[in-house]
């Protein structure tokens, strides 16, 4: 791979990235209301901001990389976590916001705590807590700490601590509604970029012909015609069709509905209305993963073989940046850089966000300080985000001394032993008015023990385990048995009562929302069958 040190017109794109980002910033705290909740923007996000902010929360250097790094293995197999996703996103615009709308809640616990009490809310708001520090702060940091390290040459921890001070600005700055605004600016940035690379990358290929580059990446010769299709079989060792068939709604319905960082752009709606559209414009940016993320991988796996690389030998995990330095002219790199910091301050600033908004409104207000006023209450927000900022670079850290740990495989089976059960005290709270308090409870905290567990056996302690069970079958199989224990333990609780029915906004979608569904329902089910 050439030499990836920035030059003079490298540093001139990332200095006038960072004064738009700024002024952006600046704009957007300066259209906050006064005394306004800065936590939800005063519920003030239109479609636009809700769909850019939520994939924006969800795209990060550990995507960008990892993705074009499975492209290049296993072709778009690894797309099923992008594509299949558009089906959680709908749960989320139909069944789930017009609840927590109803409800006018702040965060996800506070709902549960109307469902199952204040217990219930207590424990999940410590639940969120663990997991945005560990699953978004920490390895999101460790992903682009080893980006910024091999670039600037500089320690993780001061990698971590730069892109949490830019991160942690914006939050505290404006709240939702700076990190919702300059998330739109950064994801054009960043469709812009990785776009250009790819079209490059097809016109390189292809001998200065985009058609020719088509061809090529058509041909079974050069990329083995398994390399397209989204259904692998069971015997696959990485991507089983089953596993992912089953296993995956429980992390997607985790991940898309319930997780608070995930979530609260459309919590900050202006309406309904604009939450489903917002969900669905992400369901529309979530088929360019695979365009930009994992096709590039592709397209150097293609030059490699058709030997544009001459005899260099290609590390899959390097297919990202391999293309960045050999196709693109001196002076883009820093745009790339630029793109890449965009990825990180968004999902960053989305999870900090979450972090002090959960810690306050569920933790500070409702137990230490009923009675907070909104000065103190977004003086809490500041103080929790410089504080979970600084314990985030600690698990980052420890993070950078474990050795051989491959991120990408990693990051997607720890979110497969964290989603259970989350996921499965949502689902019957929402969908089951006679599950009661205990059955929650007991969920929430045996049922973590017994998941987590299960994890920490089948990642590091069983040998062999991989080889027996992928873990998406094995996330699926203690979601069923969480499920069956809450039916159990619910029916045979006799102290607790059923509890009223929640409020839930009943208004009918829009034309222009039903529209925009269906059309994406279409596209997403073409594309499953061209694929296959």
């Amino acid at each position: 791979m050439k030499d990836l040190s920035l030059q003079t017109p490298d540093w001139i794109i990332l200095f006038g990235y960072f004064i738009v980002l700024l002024a952006i910033g600046v704009w957007a705290s300066s259209k906050s209301k006064k005394g306004s909740n800065k936590f939800l923007a005063g519920h003030s996000l239109k479609w636009h901001h809700i769909g850019f902010s939520m994939w924006g929360t969800n795209v990060g250097p550990s995507m960008l990389i990892a993705s074009a790094s499975a492209g290049f293995t296993t072709g778009i197999v690894s797309g099923n976590y992008a594509w299949y996703a558009f089906v959680f996103i709908a749960l989320l615009a139909f069944v789930f916001a017009p609840r927590y709308l109803g409800e006018n809640i702040t965060t996800l616990p506070e709902f549960m705590g109307k469902r199952f009490g204040q217990s219930t809310r207590n424990m999940l708001a410590w639940y969120t807590i663990v997991t945005i520090l560990i699953s978004w702060l920490a390895l999101t940091l460790f992903a682009g700490g080893i980006l910024i390290r091999q670039v600037f040459g500089i320690p993780m921890w001061m990698s971590a601590f730069i892109l949490l001070a830019i991160s942690a600005f914006f939050t505290m700055l404006g709240g939702l509604k700076a990190v919702a605004y300059t998330n739109v600016y950064q994801m054009v940035l960043l469709i812009f970029v990785s776009a250009t690379l790819t079209v490059v990358g097809i016109y390189t290929l292809g001998g200065s012909s985009f058609t020719g580059g088509i061809t090529k990446l058509a041909d079974p010769d050069i990329i083995p015609s398994d390399y397209w299709n989204l259904f692998q079989p069971n015997s696959d060792k990485d991507f089983p069709w089953l596993p992912i068939l089953l296993g995956y709604p429980i992390s997607g319905l985790w991940f898309w509905c319930t997780d608070q960082s995930m979530v609260q752009p459309v919590l900050a709606a202006k309406n309904l209305n604009e939450g489903q559209r917002g969900a669905n414009f992400t369901g529309w940016l979530k088929i360019l993963d695979v365009a930009i993320y994992i096709i590039p991988g592709i397209v150097c796996f293609a030059l490699w073989k058709t030997g544009f690389f001459g005899g260099a030998t290609i590390e899959a995990d390097n297919a990202y940046m391999t293309l960045v330095s050999n196709l693109f002219p001196v002076g883009m790199v820093g745009l790339v850089m630029a793109v890449l910091t965009a990825a990180l301050v968004s999902t960053i600033g989305s999870a900090l966000n979450a972090l002090s908004t959960v810690f306050t409104m569920d933790i500070y207000v409702k137990n230490i300080r009923p009675n907070a006023s909104q000065q103190e209450i977004v003086r809490t927000g500041h103080i929790v985000t410089v504080v979970g900022a600084l314990v985030s670079i600690v698990i980052t850290i420890a993070v950078d001394n474990i050795k051989g740990m491959d991120l990408f495989n990693v990051f997607q089976s720890v979110l497969s032993f964290i989603a259970p059960p989350m996921a499965a005290v949502f689902v019957m709270g929402v969908f089951w008015r006679r599950c009661t308090t205990l059955a929650a409870n007991i969920t929430l905290t045996f049922g973590t023990i017994f998941s987590i567990g299960s994890g920490i056996l089948y990642l590091w302690v069983i040998p062999g385990a991989a080889e027996t069970i992928h873990f998406m079958m094995l996330s699926f199989y203690i979601f069923v048995i969480l499920i069956i224990s809450m039916v159990i333990v619910s029916l045979t609780d006799k102290v607790s009562a059923e509890r009223p029915a929640m409020a839930v906004i009943r208004e009918k979608p829009s034309l222009g929302v039903r529209v925009g569904w269906i059309a994406l329902a279409i596209v997403m089910i073409g594309l499953y069958v061209f694929f296959n």
